[in-house]
């Protein structure tokens, strides 16, 4: 019983010393992280079944949410996670590690690239904070899910299945997306945990052929890039999600700084450090990028001479729409490669903190907001797709959270 007392006691010391620290926080102060942690709470009393994970809201405000294996299914418990390393309570750790073990069935799941997302969110953050050894296993199968989906002949991870293009015209046999960068991550991780060289080998190889095909001059990116499975030579690059093919939609630019600089944290080879600095500056020093540093869903949003693909009659409001989910995988990345970059650092740093005081501003975090399950408002999945377009969305919360987590990190650093 007293080590029970003694243990509560640490906690709510634990928890004061955050919330006191909070008070003097530009970004995140004590009204915040109440609304914080009050949306994750709501949002967990609508969280029973392990088989519906939290994504966004519907129309009429509701919890909307997702199955298993759609692709955001791991960064509601990866969220939980981070909750849990920046307020020491249990109780999220607990919820984390529930939702967590719900995803087990993706470990063999092969129908797409996303487990990179889904496990490694969730899994990877819960052997870092909980050293479950069972999690060991997980991430390793499910990298070896990943791989089957690597052709030695094109050099890289096929994305989706066979699609059409936007013209109804054009077929993707081998469709790979800037987004497939994130799973990078998974299978240098599995390397480490396995031993086994073949998970980093296909991550690399990947990563190259990235820069080699999926890049312009100005390190602006392709989302979609359609491969020749016997030649591996590209058949076609286009957009899916963005405003047109020879555009650069924001999310994609955000996934690619944030996949490059996963690249160099483990192979410290100069290349991907250099890559993702080039990346990062395309992004900062874009005229289109506005003054709050939060883009526009595409950084050519708004240019006359780019014809939509997909809608010539595409509102101005679609055109004006901010992504605010985009800024917040950008502001996490910004802050890890500000910690490898030895010219720019302070740049990079300044930059990921003007992000995340945005974010945490009544502009894109209203208290109270709209919704009563998400933290972080204004964001897009699709216009093209007309889905998900001025909302929350769970991975906003995800890579906001670890945002500030990784500032918090950099600043303790600072004081040693």
């Amino acid at each position: 019983m007293k080590m029970r007392f003694y243990i509560f006691i640490v906690l709510i010391a634990g928890a004061a010393v955050f919330i006191n620290s909070c008070k003097q926080d530009t970004v995140l102060n004590e009204n915040k992280m109440n609304f914080i942690v009050g949306q994750f709470e709501n949002t967990l009393a609508e969280s029973k079944d392990t088989t519906k994970l939290p994504r966004t809201v519907s129309n009429d405000g509701s919890l909307k949410t997702t199955g298993i294996y759609g692709w955001t299914s791991g960064f509601f418990p990866g969220s939980l996670w981070y909750l849990y390393e920046l307020t020491g309570d249990e109780k999220w750790m607990k919820e984390a590690k529930r939702l967590t073990d719900a995803l087990a069935p993706v470990q063999n799941y092969t129908n797409h690239h996303d487990v990179g997302f889904m496990i490694n969110c969730s899994y990877g953050n819960g052997l870092r904070l909980s050293g479950e050894t069972d999690y060991k296993k997980v991430l390793v199968q499910t990298a070896k899910s990943l791989s089957t989906r690597f052709n030695p002949n094109t050099g890289c991870i096929k994305s989706w299945n066979y699609k059409k293009s936007w013209d109804g015209v054009t077929e993707w046999f081998y469709p790979v997306i800037i987004d497939n960068m994130m799973n990078l991550e998974l299978l240098f991780e599995a390397t480490n945990i396995s031993g086994d060289e073949t998970f980093q080998d296909i991550a690399v190889k990947h990563a190259l052929t990235t820069m080699k095909n999926h890049y312009r001059d100005d390190f602006s990116s392709y989302h979609v890039v359609n491969y020749d499975t016997l030649s591996g030579q590209v058949l076609d690059r286009a957009t899916n999600q963005g405003l047109a093919d020879p555009s650069s939609w924001s999310r994609g630019q955000a996934w690619g700084l944030y996949g490059f600089v996963i690249c160099y944290r483990y192979t410290r080879d100069a290349k991907f450090l250099d890559f993702a600095e080039n990346i990062a500056d395309y992004i900062l020093n874009h005229t289109n990028l506005p003054a709050d540093m939060v883009p526009y869903w595409d950084f050519n949003a708004g240019e006359n001479q780019m014809v939509p693909e997909w809608d010539i009659n595409s509102s101005k409001f679609a055109m004006d729409q901010r992504d605010a989910s985009a800024a917040a995988i950008i502001s996490s990345a910004l802050f890890e490669l500000s910690t490898y970059s030895a010219e720019k650092g302070e740049k990079y740093a300044g930059a990921a903190s003007k992000i995340l005081e945005s974010l945490a501003s009544p502009a894109y975090m209203p208290i109270p907001g709209k919704n009563k399950y998400f933290i972080i408002d204004h964001c897009v999945g699709s216009i093209p797709h007309g889905v998900e377009i001025d909302v929350p969305l769970v991975y906003a919360d995800y890579y906001f959270l670890e945002a500030l987590k990784r500032r918090n990190d950099l600043a303790e650093k600072r004081k040693m």
